[in-house]
């Protein structure tokens, strides 16, 4: 396994074949903007991307929050990424909150957001792109742009939909309300709601239930998933072929047929 990214405002801890991404700065409610979040949840992603080891990343927040999203403050103020001419504040963007999206899209790991408080605007988008949401009673959504005047720049609305459909989104959206975790999770936001003090381990359980799975079968079944989403099926299906031929050819296919024929568990070494 390659050198953990050295962090500034996030932790990283490996269990297993799984990590943990702490946000470390409550002083701001874990603000994306303004802070080295962006940059260390970037570098979290391409650091589990390339290793081959780790099969899941769990995100979660210090504190109170999970993530406030764009700090207020510096849009008021007009400061960081919110401030010069409307070129500049678009290519800030483009630079900035915009790289999480395109991150969190080519996660090759799958991704778990345990959602330990309040996540809103942007934070809440982030936990949109996470391929699971576990919550708990502190949990909070708000897609919360309009209420500032600006709309989701983070590309929250092509997220967002594709969990609740279009007119669950567009009244999420339009509205700007905050719903709590038994909303989220009746709208299907959250694959589960648990008491707060078992949110993590809930989230590691998930985790290292996957973490257990044939590793590159994990990863291919997940890049078909996504292919799934803007592929017609004709030529999804021709992709599903030749993956599906890769996949037959490697040991830990074998090892989980011996597995399953002799009632033993398999230990995958992910070739």
């Amino acid at each position: 396994m390659s050198e953990q990214p050295t962090l500034s405002d996030a932790t990283l801890t490996v269990t297993n074949r799984y990590a943990t991404l702490r946000f470390e700065r409550d002083d701001v409610r874990n603000a994306l903007t303004g802070t080295a979040l962006i940059d260390d949840l970037c570098a979290t992603i391409a650091w589990a991307n390339a290793n081959k080891e780790i099969s899941c990343l769990i995100l979660t927040g210090a504190g109170s929050a999970f993530s406030s999203g764009g700090n207020v403050k510096d849009m008021r103020d007009k400061v960081g990424m919110f401030g010069g001419s409307s070129s500049e504040i678009s290519e800030s963007y483009k630079n900035g909150i915009q790289r999480i999206s395109r991150v969190m899209h080519s996660a090759e790991i799958v991704t778990i957001a345990a959602v330990n408080g309040a996540a809103v605007g942007a934070g809440f988008d982030l936990c949109c792109m996470a391929d699971l949401r576990i919550g708990c009673e502190n949990t909070r959504f708000g897609e919360t742009f309009v209420n500032l005047g600006i709309i989701p720049g983070d590309g929250g609305a092509w997220f967002l939909q594709r969990l609740v459909g279009y007119q669950r989104a567009a009244e999420l959206t339009f509205s700007g309300r905050i719903i709590d975790s038994d909303e989220a999770l009746k709208l299907g936001l959250l694959l589960e709601c648990v008491p707060k003090e078992t949110l993590i381990a809930t989230a590691e359980h998930y985790a290292s239930e996957y973490a257990s799975k044939p590793p590159q079968a994990l990863r291919a079944t997940k890049r078909l998933m996504k292919l799934a989403q803007r592929q017609e099926l004709g030529d999804f299906l021709d992709v599903c072929a030749d993956v599906q031929s890769q996949c037959h050819h490697t040991n830990d296919h074998q090892r989980a047929l011996n597995a399953f024929l002799t009632k033993t568990t398999a230990q995958f070494e992910g070739n």
